[in-house]
Order: structure tokens, then sequence, then C-alpha cells
């Protein structure tokens, strides 16, 4: 799988629309701020057709395991990022397979 940075996701955008692109990194910044924001305040972020982030409280363990050591260690409840995809999302996806890579026109080959 490889992997979109948000320098890519700002010149995609501003090859579909014509907005300054030090304007469109500013929204695409503001929008995660504000998403660390709701998160860190306990709200989901609901994004319909696809899907939701929100905070899940892991219990903690008293014998937790590192698994580059195998050392034995306390971890303390802690909170971690959760996302379920929506319908849509989920519907587009399903059907992908192992060997199916994207073009660069993100269509599948």
């Amino acid at each position: 799988m490889t992997k979109i940075t948000k320098a890519e996701i700002v010149d995609a955008i501003y090859e579909r629309i014509s907005v300054d692109r030090k304007d469109i990194r500013d929204i695409v910044d503001l929008f995660i701020e504000e998403a660390k924001s709701a998160l860190v305040s306990h709200k989901a972020i609901e994004l319909r057709g696809f899907g939701t982030f929100e905070i899940r409280i892991r219990k903690g363990r008293e014998k937790a395991r590192n698994p580059k050591t195998g050392e034995i260690l306390s971890v303390s409840s802690h909170g971690i990022v959760s996302f379920r995809s929506g319908k849509e999302l989920r519907q587009e996806v399903w059907n992908l397979k192992q060997e199916e890579k994207p073009n660069e026109d993100g269509e599948s080959s």
C-alpha cells in the first residue's frame, strides 16, 4: 500500500479548483487542527460517506509485554483514536483485491 501526504492532497485539490496552494494548505491545516481539538475534547467527528473518528479508552494492564524486548511492564489506561468507515467508503473498498493497485488517476488497473 502506498501513502499519500498532506502536500499531495493539497496539490490534488489545487488541480481541481482555482484557489491558491497556500490557501488550500491553510484550510487543510485548519481542518486537521479542528479535528484534533474535537477528538481531545471527546467529540466524535462524523464525515458522512467517509467515516467516523472517535476516542476510545483502552483499559490499562498490569502485565503488558513490550513486543520488541519481551520486557513485562505496566500500562495505564489511555485514549486511542478509532475510525469506523462509512457505508459508502466500505462499499467502495469491499471488492478490492490484494493485487489491485490504483493508477495515477485513482482507477484500479
